[in-house]
């Protein structure tokens, strides 16, 4: 049996997205889900989570840089991050600031270590901004720094769990390349095989995709997965909200421990 991760990801962006999360952990359903710490609530949210920080679940840091959220640093213009797009164009042109971005991402370090009293078990990013230019560099070295025992995600896939053409998991891909190197040259640990990437727009059956990735993954793998519940909260702050629960459906159901059997894989 391959052992794989199956992390999902933004605890903490609503309670509805949470609730489903804790579900999945105390179920075994999950071993990894990562936090976003730039939401008001997430002492609170935190406190929920805390029971289940024992060594079976990997908790980990979510660095939060874009999306509809007020950052906890001052260097951001504007009172939320930029959109996605945004950043990448202004990581790309080298035109971030350095010491803006460093500060913004110990903050949310120190956000995490004061609602969980420790230190991150894995460190990732919202729409894998960890792994841009300016940003990837703050990332590990924070990392380094105050969770050198913690893993960092590398999102460079796994060739077999792509979907043919794949453009969305190939460019997340480009975006990696070279991550893996920077964090082992940091003394850190990563993911052995990233999958988890696909349209949300289309409706797909997610326990198909799901079973696809985790044939494609090795032993070390990791999935990328966002369940949870709808509901005000969500909507007025992430544009992805039925999804969500189309991956709690088969996350939490039967199906699950039959795809596991499938392809071979078992909850490191």
């Amino acid at each position: 049996m391959k052992r794989i991760v199956i992390c999902a990801d933004d605890y903490g962006i609503a309670p509805g997205v949470s609730e489903a999360i804790r579900a999945l952990l105390a179920e075994r359903r999950i071993n990894a889900t990562s936090v976003m710490t730039v939401l008001p609530d997430l002492f609170q949210e935190a406190d929920l989570l805390l029971p289940m920080t024992g060594g079976q679940a990997s908790i980990g840091l979510h660095i939060t840089l874009t999306g509809n959220f007020e950052p906890l640093t001052h260097g951001f213009k504007g009172k939320t991050f930029p959109s996605l797009g945004k950043l990448m164009a202004l990581s790309f042109a080298r035109r971030l600031d350095p010491v803006n971005v460093k500060a913004e991402v110990e903050t949310q370090f120190l956000a995490f270590e004061e609602a969980f009293g420790r230190p991150p078990d894995h460190v990732d990013g919202h729409q894998h901004v960890h792994l841009l230019p300016v940003i990837r560099e703050a990332v590990i070295e924070t990392t380094r720094r105050r969770a050198p025992q913690a893993w960092v995600r590398d999102c460079t896939p796994a060739s077999d769990a792509l979907q043919g053409l794949d453009p969305k998991g190939r460019f997340i891909g480009f975006l990696a390349r070279g991550f893996a190197e920077q964090a082992k040259a940091a003394g850190l640990a990563t993911n052995r095989g990233f999958a988890g990437a696909y349209n949300f727009k289309m409706g797909t059956n997610f326990g198909r995709v799901l079973t696809h990735f985790l044939n494609g993954l090795e032993d070390g793998g990791l999935v990328m997965v966002h369940p949870g519940l709808v509901d005000d909260a969500l909507v007025k702050r992430d544009p992805l909200t039925r999804p969500r629960e189309a991956e709690y459906e088969v996350l939490a159901g039967a199906q699950l421990p039959q795809i596991l059997l499938a392809t071979g894989a078992q909850l490191r």
